[in-house]
Order: C-alpha cells, then structure tokens, then sequence
C-alpha cells in the first residue's frame, strides 16, 4: 500500500487467497463446460431465446439484490421496450439501465471484440451507465467518485480522501496480478472477475450503486474471458438467489481479510449455472436430431396420398419429447392439430398414431402414447461406465 493511503486491512491489494482442491476442480469443470457450449451450434431463434433469457434474469437479479421489486412479467415488459406505471418508473428506469449496460458490452466485447484493463475511467463509464436518469433515486452522481463518508449498515467505507488512489491501486494490482494485457486463463479470468467485484465493494468508490457496478465488471471480465454471452448472467443470478450467503460471505472474507472462501463460493454458482445452459444447449441439439430422424423416417415412407402424409409427418412433429398423452389430448396437443383433427373422425387419428407406431416415432403404453425420442439415447457415444 502507498504510504500516501491510509491503511485498511481487508484492502491488501495481495494474493489473499487460496484455492481449495474442490474449487480448483470446479474451476476446471468451468473452464471444460465454456468450451462445450460454445462449440455446440445451436438455431439462431433458440439462441436469441436464451440471451433474452440471460440479459433480463441478469439485470432482474442485479436489481432485486439492492431492493428492486420488478416481477418477471413487469422485466419482460421492460424488456419488450414498454413502460411501466409512474410510480414504477425509477425501477423500470434501473432495469433499463442494466439491460443497455449488457447489451452494449456485449457488442463491444463479443460481436466487434474491444476490451480493455480494468481502469478509473471504465469503472467510471460504467456507474454512469447503472446511475443514467436516475435522479433523486440514485444517491450518488453517475460516473463521479464519492465525496463524503458512507456507512453501508456496520461497514464503515473507507475515507473518501482515500477514494482515488485507492481506485488507482486497485487497478494498477489487477494489471499486475492477471496480467490481462499479456494474456491470461479462463480460470485467471474467473478469479480476477470475483476479486475486482469483492473489491469494488469493499472500495465503495462511488456513493450510491457499487453492487451493481461491481457485479457489471464482473461480467465485463467474464464476458472478455470467452463466457458465452447466453450464459452472462450466472453470476448475477446466483448471488440474487442465494443473497443471504452472498452477504454473509462477503462480510466473512471482510472480518478474515482473506478471499478464499467467497472465490469457492463464487466458483460454485457458476459451474453450476454453466452447467445448467448446457444442459438447455445440448437439450436443443437433442430436440434437432429428434426432428430430423422423423423427417428421415418419412423420407423413407412410401406414400398414396401426399395429404395423408403431410398430416402424419406434421403429428410426429407436434408431440411433446416427454410425457405420456392420450388419444384425445394428442388431438389437442396444438391448434393446428387441433383445427387439422377436428374435421376428422377418431378413427383417422387412431390410424394415423399406429403409422407413427409402425415407424417407431412413438410408443404405446395401454391407452396412452408417448414419443420414442428415447431410442436417440441409445445413439449416443459409450464409454465405460463409473
């Protein structure tokens, strides 16, 4: 530390921390999991689902940790570019923020590949991108430097004479330590993301909205890092989800001055998340390989009436992947079966299931069906089992 800085213990500005065995691994998997989802191509339209999914539980949860009510379907409406009842309006107006946030480091980071160290004047850029049009609901003037003492309940902030150089050193650290500008890891990346959030808070560089720029560096350093962009989110979520832990791990590596238990805690949230967008990833390619053997199957089918099977193909088409149906829930599974099948007697479907029985689409189990999509399981590359 500066001799110029007045001492704070917790901000060492050193390697405080040590990986546990089980978080080195779960970094690992992390690392592994980032790889898979990116190289599994999914459909453009599924894909754009998934960010939209990704964007707005980020900037819902970022939002809800620091007292945001919005619900889902009020996000949605955000969102969708509509506006909320006045007496919403400043959270509508948080949510907003949030949402222009990601989707402009998204393209700078993804689609035109710009990044840059973590420095004064990003940290800078990026509160007055939380804090825009906030007015007298933001305590603190966007993109300027706190000027007074603040008292986050018992964490007594550092003196805002110390703000500055302590801004400077942190980012003159983070050069140093993650070398980004030399190149770094996915698993350097990880760990430089969850330090620079923990230590922005601690910092309090700003008087109001250090959680929420916290947590958008976050995602800035793992967005750069390679993070798929459908997967941004994670953190944010998980922190949201589990807020009671977040806090009390923060407060812990606080009293300890000591990081390693709120990196593991982090390192957790996101293997599991990561894992959980490529299981939606591989599901996706799943549901592809379904749909293209019923085509295949039906390519092979010969043919008399080509309404007949137009009908069929499309019935194949419509069936859930899982669940059990009726005869009767089946003509209903969708409106255009629905209006297709209303015409029809009962005998026609119950043919055209037992055609779509005969090529193995689907299973019968006593009066009801089911897809056969199982059958894809036994496709799958073996490996010995464990």
């Amino acid at each position: 530390m500066p001799k110029d800085i007045p001492s704070y213990p917790h901000l060492s500005f050193q390697r405080r921390w040590e990986l546990s065995e089980k978080a080195s691994f779960e970094l690992g998997q992390c690392d592994a999991i980032v790889t898979a989802i990116s190289n599994t191509p999914i459909l453009p339209e599924y894909h754009e689902r998934l960010l939209h999914i990704s964007l707005t539980k980020g900037a819902q949860a970022t939002t809800a940790i620091e007292g945001n009510t919005l619900t889902d379907e009020e996000i949605e409406r955000v969102a969708a570019g509509k506006s909320l009842p006045p007496s919403k309006e400043y959270q509508e107006r948080e949510v907003r923020n949030i949402l222009e946030a990601f989707n402009t480091l998204l393209l700078e980071a993804v689609r035109d590949g710009r990044s840059e160290p973590v420095s004064e004047r990003l940290l800078r850029r990026f509160h007055a991108m939380i804090g825009h049009d906030l007015g007298e609901h933001f305590d603190a003037i966007p993109g300027e430097l706190r000027r007074d003492q603040r008292v986050v309940g018992p964490y007594r902030t550092p003196h805002p004479e110390s703000i500055a150089a302590l801004v400077q050193h942190l980012c003159d650290w983070l050069r140093e330590e993650f070398h980004f500008e030399r190149g770094q890891t996915f698993a350097q990346a990880v760990i430089q993301a969850i330090v620079t959030h923990v230590y922005i808070e601690w910092i309090h560089p700003f008087a109001d909205g250090n959680g929420r720029t916290g947590r958008l560096v976050e995602f800035y350093i793992l967005l750069r890092a390679g993070t798929p962009d459908i997967a941004s989110h994670i953190l944010s979520n998980f922190y949201n989800e589990t807020r009671t832990e977040y806090y009390r791990q923060i407060d812990k590596a606080n009293n300890s001055r000591d990081l390693s238990a709120f990196i593991e805690y982090a390192i957790q949230g996101l293997r599991d998340g990561l894992m959980k967008t490529l299981t939606l990833v591989q599901q996706n390619q799943f549901e592809i390989t379904w749909r293209k053997l019923i085509y295949d199957r039906f390519a092979e089918k010969s043919y008399r009436k080509k309404v007949v099977f137009a009908r069929q193909r499309e019935l194949a088409l419509a069936l859930p992947m899982d669940g059990a149906l009726s005869a009767e829930q089946i003509a209903l599974v969708n409106p255009r079966i629905a209006q297709q099948y209303g015409g029809l007697s009962g005998r026609t479907l119950a043919r055209d299931l037992e055609e779509l029985e005969r090529l193995q689409i689907i299973v019968r189990d006593g009066d009801r069906y089911r897809s056969n999509a199982t059958t894809l399981r036994g496709q799958l590359a073996r490996r010995q089992r464990r």
